[in-house]
């Protein structure tokens, strides 16, 4: 009995120091960046866009599809996953760099259903129905599976839509390159679900913002109570490091290649 009670004890401790580990893959959440101008992972190809995929909700979910379907592929082979396993489809918004790996993944596997903002003209729809995908175009925040959420559509000029992963650590918000307003995406996904954010990655699009204007948008992040940041693609080289800075050990760095697992 001793000894159980010894070797209880040291696992306990060993999960102390681990807190990524988790007995149950049933409760794992992982999250791979696919597509990305900048590379985490030495072999893989890096190019203007962005695409993740995640599983571990009921459905695995493909979010944007980057802007070449050739380098898509290259990385989904690379990163050894298998496209006939992805049974939704998100697309952000209606520009190639989110859009452009769409029709090539559609061809190696339709049985999807593809969501994306209402917004989007006709003939796309016509396109992803006529390879054999199911359709759901919307305005308004929907629930995709058990845990998974969309924002709903946003903004005026460049409509966009972001994902939502309700967990117990908080809410992770995805999203494509943040047209309508980063703070305007964190604040509509804490309207829809009721909840602190726990992580928040993807393109803010922060390019062309001011040096000040970057840190009020990062003092309105902990005024909002986002614990992790992941800042790449569209979000610019300044607006980066400003929030590597601010957020040092809960900075995520992102890339192709990045695997981001959530342990409820």
């Amino acid at each position: 009995m001793k000894k159980i009670i010894i070797f209880l004890s040291v696992v306990i401790l060993a999960l102390s120091f681990f807190p990524e580990v988790s007995i149950s893959s049933e409760n794992q959440i992982e999250m791979t960046i696919l597509y990305d101008n900048y590379l985490y992972k030495e072999g893989l190809t890096s190019d203007w866009g962005f695409s993740c995929l995640i599983k571990g909700p009921p459905k695995t979910i493909l979010f944007d599809t980057g802007t070449q379907g050739h380098i898509l592929f290259q990385n989904i082979q690379k990163l050894d996953i298998n496209p006939q396993k992805v049974q939704s489809i998100v697309i952000s918004h209606d520009h190639g760099d989110h859009t452009g790996g769409l029709i090539p993944f559609l061809k190696k596997n339709h049985q999807v259903t593809v969501y994306f903002p209402d917004s989007f003209p006709d003939d796309f729809h016509q396109r992803i129905k006529a390879l054999g995908a199911q359709v759901v175009p919307g305005s308004d925040p929907q629930q995709i599976c058990k845990d998974v959420y969309l924002t709903g559509e946003l903004g005026t000029s460049i409509k966009e839509q972001s994902l939502i992963l309700d967990t117990d650590k908080g809410l992770v918000v995805i999203t494509g390159c943040s047209h309508p307003g980063i703070i305007k995406i964190l604040e509509q996904s804490k309207e829809v679900l009721q909840k602190n954010i726990y992580l928040v990655f993807g393109g803010f699009h922060l390019i062309n913002k001011s040096e000040e204007e970057i840190n009020e948008i990062i003092s309105r992040f902990k005024e909002l109570g986002v614990t992790k940041v992941g800042a790449t693609h569209c979000t610019g080289k300044k607006a980066i490091n400003l929030f590597k800075k601010a957020y040092k050990e809960n900075f995520i760095q992102m890339g192709v290649g990045r695997v981001i697992q959530i342990f409820d």
